[in-house]
């Protein structure tokens, strides 16, 4: 019988904390909330159980972080595409898009997003995280409808960040949830059209995305 035991990798601070939230977040996309446990945790990131604590004080720590990191992250992706943009109204074509296709938009993130959401219910710091993650991405999405002309004023650009955003928000979860009830790019054109609604401007549409492999 094999007496190897699992040999656990020495890894800067950082690094070795960004592994549990993946991990984290990998339990619980397979399994949901009850499959991350401390003890899994551990296991899928290649450390032990109790150098956990010296990273989150609690499993609600681990929680609240891993929510951060995701909802962050699709931020992230959602403002990276704007980087080749030619002029602000590009910008936020592309915002917005890329929202509402893949990998943001995205059946396992919505189911993570909804485990998440129980959490907040009952955790004021868990409600935290989300309130700072929802204004992040709509303070981001305010910035780029500042940036057109005639919307300078935060009076103006602020209710049309809301309007956009819940537009955006409904879109993202329904085709994520429901993706085979919507023609290929239909939930990225619609919002689109009526995000050009609300703002009395039109947003030029992006390149299709590539084919799958399958």
């Amino acid at each position: 019988m094999s007496t190897e035991r699992r040999s656990y990798r020495r890894e800067p601070e950082e690094r070795r904390r960004e592994a549990l939230i993946a991990a984290a977040i990998e339990l619980m996309a397979e399994g949901g909330p009850q499959a991350a446990t401390v003890r899994a945790i551990a296991e899928r990131a290649g450390t032990t159980p109790g150098l956990i604590r010296h990273y989150f004080q609690s499993k609600d720590d681990l929680t609240r972080a891993a929510y951060a990191a995701m909802m962050n992250r699709m931020t992230a992706e959602s403002e990276q595409a704007t980087r080749e943009a030619r002029d602000p109204v590009e910008a936020l074509a592309a915002f917005v898009a890329t929202s509402l296709r893949p990998p943001v938009m995205d059946g396992e993130r919505v189911r993570l997003w909804a485990g998440f959401l129980h959490h907040v219910r009952r955790d004021p710091a868990m409600r935290d995280v989300h309130e700072a993650t929802y204004l992040g991405y709509r303070d981001r999405l305010q910035a780029m409808i500042a940036s057109l002309p005639g919307n300078e004023a935060a009076e103006v650009a602020r209710p049309l960040a809301i309007a956009c955003n819940a537009v955006i928000d409904g879109l993202w979860l329904e085709g994520g949830t429901l993706p085979a009830s919507f023609a290929e790019g239909e939930v990225e054109r619609i919002g689109l059209s009526a995000v050009s609604a609300i703002l009395g401007i039109a947003l030029p549409a992006l390149p299709p995305m590539p084919a799958r492999e399958d």
